[in-house]
């Protein structure tokens, strides 16, 4: 017997070898999406008496319908409906969602299910549960038009505002499968319902009724804004909307952020700042619950317009509370954009000319805005340059000063989420017609900056690629559909990455973001040998919660440990090659107690996207390289950012035989390009003849000592006996103004103590100083 019909064997009519379910756990990613949507109506109709191996089968298939799409032969949306009515008298609820989601996904036609939709909806009316309110209206719309009357009056009592009665209004003028649809996106996702498929965002963002209510309820919620902001209406702290109404203005932001609405930019532009802001000195907000709604809106339907207006409230906002969670949601955002491709390379000129250049008379004085990796405001008179802001300037245009300072920090924040663009297409390869590229980016008086000190791949003719640096090439001659990719150093041959190397520091030539120096990870012996999980970064232990942190802002999703059932061990998990591709991070709750929470990092693995929707468990030699070293890139970040071996301030002495492994172990792929940027940058810098560079370290000729600081960790031991020598990065003073080719904090940490202890002997902080003489 086969796994899908044991699952539904074990939750219907149990046999006595299905209790090996017990303690048996099956890898159920290997069911298609078909055979799933199969056993969920069997699952939900798993009562509370039935046996235990019913009942941990029926969980079990619930969890991984949670994360999966099922589909429904008709049959089993039929069941499904079934199953509903026939748990009411137990659970005394229903969860309708999963009625309107079987019908959703279902691969035929819908059968009848009015009858068991009448019973649902009466049922649900009678005990007064409008806790899914949408789905009432689709079920309802399937009982008869008697039903969906009853389920609009009762809901035109309870929801409160005059744009969740237009939302009302609008949904009643929808067809039966709209609503259904617009259940599936309008509610609030249901313990038990599967994540929304893009296609049924896409369905409901196609119907013109939707698109006519999105603008409809964002104009009215810019109108509110503006009203209050100009003493229409009295200002409460968080009550410019009601909680039904910013429920509303949510499901339009969406809808309009989908459908990319043209109008959409300059809205946002007006009401995010009047929401944000109070009329008076205040230092509450309007309506923060809209805020924050419209920008869980961006974290699926980002554009960079939007960014770019959540950061400047973020820079204006007066509630202490709201950056920190605006900061934390923006990482979402910005992950979610860099997945928009189609969007996010997308940047207005703001009225620069050629060369990345704006010019504003501002009274006798000419206010410069440069672009050149980024925005900088300055002041010239009569074409000479001045080192600051003229007092006139300050003093007669100060909304002139200010808008251009808004400007500055505008663009600053277009050309983040431009180079995070970029760089997210390397997972999914993206490629450019040469002609759109050319002219809405390269030549683009903002984004051209960015772009010309990017390498490319242009295609001049079939299967002929040219690799050029637009900041020192020559454009090639190409056709305007030729493919123009990113240049990615895994194919590539090493003298032609180490030439590409050498021109950027030669020329001083800085990139957004690691590309020429960026790390690649190939598969091992050791790999290849285990076969399908990779111990590479395993055995670690790490500051937990900042890797969790790492995870969100890497676009990885992982559930929060701790000591609590289930919290001791979990997989990162992140998608990539667009869908098809999915790496897992496994890792354990090492310790809880005291200040410091600490995990410890095991295997790595790699699953593909199977026909039936499902994943499979794939050896790592049929990953793509490039999505495999892009994956291990991430991890090899996760370990080398939040180990406790690079931590300063770290002293519990039971970590103590791990602190002395990480000294002497091999170099990580990511220290290794940083030890490559030191070989280039050091014989540039004025304590090159203090300074060598011997395996894992860096090592420093002071006048007191010499000294070995780690490449991976930026430890530091003192000869001859290998003393520790703690310096807090915070104290660090040098004022060594070094080029780097690209950013790299560690890097950063490790010259500016390289340029400290070459001067030993000017140190004044007496707490470095202690350290040094003790044994000197």
């Amino acid at each position: 017997m086969d796994l899908p019909a044991r699952l539904l064997r074990a939750m219907t009519d149990p046999a006595p070898e299905d209790e090996e379910f017990r303690t048996w756990y099956p890898d159920l990613s290997v069911l298609s999406d078909q055979d799933l949507g199969a056993l969920v109506p069997a699952a939900y109709a798993v009562g509370r008496e039935a046996p235990f191996v019913s009942m941990s089968v029926r969980l079990r298939i619930e969890d991984e319908a949670k994360n999966r799409q099922p589909r429904y032969t008709p049959e089993a949306c039929e069941r499904m409906f079934q199953a509903l009515v026939g748990g009411l008298a137990q659970r005394k609820w229903a969860d309708i969602q999963l009625g309107a989601g079987a019908l959703v996904r279902c691969t035929g036609p819908w059968p009848d299910v009015s009858g068991p939709a009448r019973t649902l909806v009466e049922y649900l009316l009678s005990r007064k549960r409008l806790d899914q309110p949408f789905a009432l209206l689709a079920i309802g719309g399937l009982a008869g038009d008697d039903v969906l009357r009853a389920v609009a009056g009762r809901l035109h009592q309870v929801w409160k505002g005059p744009i969740v009665h237009d939302e009302l209004d609008a949904v009643l003028r929808l067809a039966p499968v709209e609503r259904v649809l617009l259940a599936q996106v309008a509610e609030n996702r249901s313990f038990n319902a599967p994540p929304v498929p893009p296609e049924v965002w896409e369905r409901v963002a196609a119907v013109p009724a939707c698109a006519e209510f999105a603008r409809r309820a964002l104009e009215a919620a810019a109108a509110r804004a503006r009203a209050v902001q100009e003493g229409e209406i009295p200002f409460r702290a968080d009550s410019a909307f009601t909680g039904d109404e910013v429920a509303a203005v949510g499901l339009a932001a969406r809808i309009a952020l989908l459908r990319d609405e043209p109008w959409l930019p300059a809205l946002f532009d007006r009401l995010l700042p009047d929401i944000s802001v109070a009329p008076t000195q205040a230092k509450t907000l309007p309506s923060q619950a809209l805020l924050y709604e419209i920008v869980r809106a961006a974290q699926e339907f980002p554009t960079p317009e939007l960014v770019t207006v959540v950061r400047n409230v973020r820079r204006n906002v007066r509630h202490a509370g709201v950056p920190k969670q605006l900061d934390k949601m923006l990482k979402k955002v910005e992950a979610a954009l860099a997945e928009r491709t189609e969007v996010a390379l997308r940047l207005p000129d703001h009225g620069f000319g050629p060369g990345g250049v704006l010019r504003r008379e501002l009274g006798g004085h000419t206010a410069v805005v440069t672009v050149a990796g980024k925005a900088e405001l300055a002041f010239e008179k009569d074409g000479k340059a001045l080192k600051g802001v003229p007092a006139a300037a300050r003093r007669d245009h100060k909304d002139e000063l200010k808008e251009l300072r808004d400007l500055v920090a505008r663009v600053n924040a277009q050309l983040v989420t431009l180079a995070r663009a970029l760089e997210a297409g390397f997972t999914v390869d993206a490629v450019h017609p040469f002609g759109h590229w050319r002219d809405t980016l390269l030549l683009h008086p903002i984004a051209g900056p960015t772009v010309r000190v990017l390498l490319w791949e242009i295609e001049v003719a079939p299967g002929d690629r040219r690799t050029i640096l637009p900041e020192t090439d020559e454009m090639p001659d190409a056709a305007d559909d030729a493919a123009v990719r990113l240049w990615h150093p895994i194919r590539s041959r090493p003298d032609e990455v180490r030439a590409w190397r050498d021109l950027l520091v030669d020329r001083r030539i800085r990139q957004p973001f690691k590309q020429a120096f960026r790390e690649i990870y190939l598969l091992t012996p050791a790999e290849e040998g285990t076969g399908t999980y990779s111990n590479r970064f395993a055995a670690h232990l790490v500051h937990y919660r900042r890797m969790f942190a790492l995870f969100r802002a890497r676009g990885w999703t992982s559930a929060l440990l701790g000591p609590w059932d289930g919290g001791g061990s979990d997989e990162a998990a992140r998608t990539l090659a667009a869908g098809e591709w999915r790496v897992r991070f496994s890792h354990v709750l090492a310790d809880w107690q005291g200040e410091h929470e600490i995990a410890g990092t095991n295997r790595v693995m790699f699953d593909r996207r199977a026909d039936g929707g499902g994943w499979r468990e794939a050896a790592l030699a049929d990953v793509p390289p490039l999505v495999f070293s892009e994956a291990m890139r991430d991890v090899d970040l996760f370990v080398g950012v939040t180990s406790i071996a690079a931590d300063p301030m770290w002293e519990d002495g039971e970590a103590h035989e791990y602190w002395v492994r990480e000294w002497h172990a091999d170099l990580a792929e990511s220290t290794r390009t940083r030890r490559d940027a030191l070989e280039r940058v050091l014989p540039r810098t004025k304590i090159a003849d203090r300074c060598t560079i011997d395996g894992r370290h860096l090592v420093v000729r002071g006048d007191l000592r010499t000294y070995r600081i780690h490449l991976g960790s930026a430890n530091i031991a003192m000869e001859p006996d290998d003393t520790y020598l703690c310096i807090v990065p915070e104290r660090r003073k040098t004022g060594a103004k070094v080029f780097l080719p690209f950013e790299d904090e560690r890097l950063s940490l490790i010259l500016s103590k390289a340029f400290l202890l070459a001067a030993d002997g000017a140190i004044e902080d007496e707490s470095i100083l202690a350290q040094i003489k003790r044994g000197a």
